[in-house]
């Protein structure tokens, strides 16, 4: 059997093995809201196990095409981005799907000599990582974008009323 038939085969395992760790760096209790699975009372979680599950698919067809990867992963990222995750952490997930594929395939691997195969799932994982921290750096920048806007805003609004303060006491 083929590494990819074998992924294939154990998705679910796998998803639910990554889908554990991404939860793990959450705080306890954020991360036993998180497992809930129901996408009216917990949104997050429902869009987090969403985007893996595609992003997993997506490494099963043969490549990483950055189009496609970039919705899921923009998702994920604006999701981090604003719970002020460092970057390292905010892309550390795409890094946990190695070890739940490891896993969950460790006799496979060491049976079938499917290490090498794993290796290029492996370069496609870090393909993944390379393009998340490049979506999450565009959330922040929008982030940081937006809360100067704000504050460009609040300046304008205080200077418009000590003008109008101080015009009046000229009067």
């Amino acid at each position: 059997m083929d590494l990819t038939s074998l992924l294939t085969q154990k998705k679910a395992a796998i998803l639910d093995g990554w889908f554990d760790r991404i939860v793990a760096s959450y705080p306890p209790d954020s991360a036993k809201m998180l497992k809930k699975n129901d996408r009216f009372s917990n949104p997050l979680g429902s869009t987090l196990f969403r985007e893996i599950d595609r992003l997993f698919d997506e490494l099963l067809t043969g490549g990483v095409h950055v189009d496609r990867v970039t919705l899921s992963l923009d998702s994920l990222m604006r999701i981090k981005a604003v719970q002020d995750f460092a970057p390292s952490e905010a892309i550390g997930f795409v890094f946990s799907l190695k070890e739940a594929i490891r896993s969950n395939l460790t006799a496979e691997l060491q049976e079938d000599g499917l290490a090498k195969d794993l290796v290029v799932y492996e370069s496609r994982i870090d393909e993944l990582a390379l393009i998340s921290f490049d979506v999450y750096m565009k959330c922040r920048e929008a982030i940081f974008q937006l809360k100067t806007d704000e504050l460009k805003r609040q300046t304008h609004k205080l200077l418009e009323r000590a003008n109008r303060i101080g015009g009046t006491a000229q009067k």
